[in-house]
């Protein structure tokens, strides 16, 4: 209920000061993804080392109902810009929660991708850095809606130049985990949806693939698995899902925490409801497989990463003993791509799902670099 009370306050809000007309469609009354609608200072104790200047956005973006907003921050480097001005990353942040209070913008950059994308503005990079739809805003986070998020990554460029003109058009994506999937999206839909802009390239770390796959075995026999936070993953996932495809009745398919679980995950801090999830396993959450005609297609259509479509040079990076995100579905994806030509830089690293991103981050300087020289 609290929620709901804080989506009419926002949506009230919203409607006043673009005043449109009852029933009116947004996208006829002068609404654009990428539209700045409010922008502030960003504290000081969230600023990373380099930062120069720094600001929380909230701005237009497209989620599968039309025109929404979304919420962000902007952080600029130290000294004076370089001619054409500051190159922009869009740094897709990692899963850090689905309730409002853990919005990055008013969080700060996670503890884990802190001092990576602190590396970014110390090379002379400006970072924007969305939220994502639904997190900061009202409504379900529609999490690993590739779609969605890649849709948020691309409008928080365009929103982030109309904060600082000092900002180049010139940008890539970067991201991990979550934001790995998010910066994949961004790359495929980059320069069709946002034709305006100089994309050159994605850096995506840790990417979930081939969920829609796995999900066609899910059920109330699914097997233990020794995956980090699969039934955390899974009611976020489910949570936003459902949301999208209200028609498919996904609370049929679930138990009573089951749905517990997907009714808390939008509202719930994260480290609650990982202690709330504690010990209950993805098949302890399902009343019947998950493997009807119906259903499986609208899985495919929500997590399916594209595999061709690419007109950037895109590289992925994976940990060898990556718990959250295992390698050999990343091997699947990546054998796909390439088999669909592709341009892919893939490299393989030792550690798990974030070490993997320090142990790479100097390759992933010089492919940036190669490309933003």
């Amino acid at each position: 209920m609290q929620r709901l009370w804080r989506s009419v306050v926002f949506l009230a809000m919203f409607s006043m000061l673009w005043a449109p007309t009852v029933g009116a469609d947004p996208l006829r009354i002068g609404l654009r993804p990428g539209e700045l609608v409010a922008s502030s200072q960003l504290p000081m104790q969230l600023w990373l080392p380099g930062t120069g200047s720094a600001y929380r956005m909230t701005y237009l973006t497209t989620d599968r109902h039309g025109i929404t907003p979304s919420t962000g921050m902007v952080l600029v480097p130290q000294g004076p810009p370089p001619a054409g001005g500051w190159p922009v990353m869009a740094w897709a942040h990692g899963t850090v929660g689905n309730s409002d209070a853990e919005a990055p913008s008013v969080t700060g950059v996670d503890s884990l991708s802190r001092d990576y994308v602190s590396g970014l503005l110390q090379r002379g990079y400006a970072v924007a850095a969305t939220d994502y739809v639904g997190l900061g805003t009202p409504g379900v986070p529609p999490y690993l809606d590739g779609k969605v998020a890649g849709r948020s990554v691309i409008d928080s460029v365009r929103a982030a130049r109309e904060i600082d003109a000092d900002l180049a058009s010139t940008w890539m994506a970067v991201g991990i985990s979550e934001g790995g999937q998010a910066a994949v999206f961004a790359a495929h839909a980059a320069t069709t949806y946002a034709p305006e802009l100089d994309y050159r390239g994605a850096v995506a770390n840790g990417v979930p693939s081939n969920i829609e796959v796995v999900s066609e075995w899910a059920g109330p026999l699914f097997p233990p698995q020794g995956l980090d936070g699969l039934t955390v993953f899974m009611s976020f996932v489910m949570a936003g899902f459902r949301d999208a495809y209200p028609e498919l009745d996904v609370d049929s398919y679930l138990t009573p925490v089951g749905k517990q679980f997907l009714d808390a995950a939008p509202e719930v801090p994260y480290a609650q409801f990982v202690t709330m999830t504690q010990n209950v396993s993805v098949a302890q959450m399902l009343s019947r497989p998950l493997d009807t005609p119906a259903l499986q297609s609208a899985l495919r259509e929500y997590l399916e990463v594209p595999v061709s479509g690419y007109d950037r040079p895109l590289m992925i990076a994976q940990g060898v003993t990556d718990t959250t995100v295992p390698i050999p579905l990343t091997e699947k994806m990546v054998f796909e791509m390439r088999s669909a030509g592709t341009d892919l830089d893939y490299r393989v690293y030792p550690g798990g799902h974030v070490d993997s991103m320090y142990q790479g981050e100097s390759d992933q300087a010089a492919f940036i670099a190669r490309l933003i020289p």
